[in-house]
């Protein structure tokens, strides 16, 4: 009994010994064979081989010898799956405080290699703790088979950054190599204007990693300034109104060129576009344009107290109408002429009732002649005393392009509409009565007794030859001459008024029959 009892305890010791001195340390070729020779439990020395590691490879003659040593099969299989582990940087520093001997500590070192970077600050705690130059070649040489690389792909110029620290700037190409210890690591590429790329990464020791960082574009940011509540669009997509403070911010607008409309009630269309850079706000400021009158519109004048009609821009034949067999030399050639700019004008002849208000306001007197009644169109002015009273309105007289543009309303006939609906009966003077100014119909720009009813000046010189040099937009009429245009004929000769005649008085008159109307930039100068 005594004899059996020696015998577990020798068994044990052996065995003991026969394990390696670290727990966690790797067992060798002989150490797998001791325990085999002294009896341990297979499945124990199987766990024991899978814990921790064993520090050769093992041929096939070895797993022979070990079988016929008394190794049973999970043994073997154990060691066919067994790989020898690099060192961790704890097991290294437990082999040094251990007191392991150096030139096993470097042995283990060699044969295991590590799976960490031995950088000098590690190496300088290893000596202070008493490794000896032996082992700290050792952790050199297998610290440099141990470094892990990283090829990181990305946008050129990019900031590359492992564990929060900066390590370097993408290339021109865009890639960026870099050495870390193997592990875990938590990669972030950065560049303006592109959305941070992160992610974690898994350096294995003594191996390449290669990540593909691709950048995208941060969204820019776009601030329109409009009159509140304004709507705005972009690319033809709605993004809503400007609110009270007269902004609309978007956020979230993708970088490139955009066009930017804004709508606001009786404005013009406001269009502008507009390039958002990446990560950075761009911004508009809507400047409006009124939409102005609408053709055909009338609105009183508060100064003469007549009433004004919106003549928009347009194109026109200005001359003898087509088929007009009673035109005069001065009628021709008929051109084209382009009126560019829109104006206000007297809706009819200017009244006598509205004259004595100038007349009261310039300290100057009727003309002698015009009858009592206000109604009736003024008569006997001079030239001078029209451009002065259209002066007075902050206006001016016509032009005669002006002029014939907005007595033919719209139609190339001679006549503006038929000829006993909107040319003034022929009457003599003397035994015509005193009738009210716009007493036949309006032509097509709603403007009254354009045609029949009294020779009306205009602000041009007459040049009988001036159509054949005259340009083609907004013609201002000759620059010499002594003589001032008439147009629209008179009730003396109604039957001959045709849209386009032409007569011509000095400016200081003389006919008896001169009356006028004003064109304005705006009805309420």
């Amino acid at each position: 009994m005594k004899t059996a009892l020696l015998l577990l305890v020798f068994f044990a010791l052996m065995i003991q010994a026969a394990l390696p001195q670290q727990a966690n340390s790797p067992l060798s070729k002989d150490q797998v064979l001791d325990l085999v020779k002294f009896g341990m439990d297979s499945a124990e020395l199987a766990q024991r081989i899978k814990d921790h590691g064993i520090s050769f490879e093992p041929t096939d003659d070895d797993l022979e010898s070990l079988g016929k040593a008394g190794a049973q099969e999970p043994v073997i299989q154990a060691l066919r799956q067994a790989k020898p582990k690099p060192l961790t940087r704890e097991q290294v520093g437990k082999l040094v405080a251990g007191g392991v001997p150096s030139e096993r500590a470097a042995a283990l070192v060699k044969q295991h290699g590590i799976d960490f970077v031995a950088d000098d600050h590690y190496l300088n705690t290893l000596r202070v703790a008493g490794a000896d130059d032996t082992l700290i070649a050792a952790l050199r040489e297998a610290s440099g088979a141990a470094v892990a690389t990283l090829v990181v792909a990305t946008s050129a110029d990019a900031e590359v950054y492992l564990d929060g620290e900066l390590k370097g700037r993408a290339s021109p190409q865009g890639t960026l190599t870099l050495k870390a210890n193997p592990g875990v690591h938590t990669l972030k590429v950065s560049l303006k204007g592109k959305k941070d790329y992160a992610q974690q990464v898994t350096l294995p020791a003594g191996q390449t990693a290669k990540i593909h960082a691709t950048l995208v574009d941060l969204p820019g940011s776009l601030r329109v300034q409009a009159p509140a509540g304004a709507e705005v669009f972009v690319d033809k997509a709605r993004q809503g109104k400007a609110d009270a403070t007269g902004q609309l911010v978007l956020s979230e607008v993708t970088p490139g060129p955009h066009e930017v409309r804004v709508t606001a009630p009786g404005k013009k269309e406001f269009r502008q576009s507009v390039t958002v850079q990446a990560g950075e706000g761009s911004s508009v400021e809507a400047r409006f344009e009124s939409l102005g009158p609408t053709p055909g519109q009338v609105q009183e004048n508060p100064k003469d107290g007549l009433n004004y009609v919106w003549i928009a821009p347009g194109t026109f034949i200005m001359g003898c109408s087509p088929g007009d067999d009673k035109c005069h030399e001065e009628e021709k050639p008929s051109h084209k002429v382009t009126i560019t700019k829109g104006f206000w004008m007297g809706q009819s002849l200017v009244t006598v009732g509205a004259y004595k208000r100038f007349a009261a306001a310039k300290g100057r007197k009727v003309p002698g002649h015009n009858t009592s009644n206000e109604n009736a169109p003024v008569r006997l002015v001079s030239w001078f005393d029209a451009d002065t009273y259209c002066g007075w309105l902050a206006g001016r007289l016509p032009t005669e392009a002006e002029w014939e543009y907005a007595a033919r309303g719209g139609s190339a006939e001679k006549l503006y509409g038929p000829a006993d609906e909107v040319v003034s009966p022929e009457v003599g003077w003397h035994g015509r009565p005193h009738a009210p100014a716009a007493n036949r119909l309006p032509n097509g720009f709603g403007l009254y007794d354009m045609l029949g009813e009294m020779w009306e000046w205009v602000y041009d010189r007459f040049d009988k030859h001036y159509y054949s040099v005259s340009p083609p937009q907004d013609p201002p009429g000759p620059e010499i001459g002594k003589y001032r245009v008439l147009r629209g004929g008179t009730h003396w000769s109604a039957k001959n008024t045709r849209v386009s005649d032409r007569s011509y008085e000095p400016p200081a008159g003389g006919v008896g029959t001169e009356g006028f109307r004003c064109v304005t930039e705006t009805a309420n100068p």
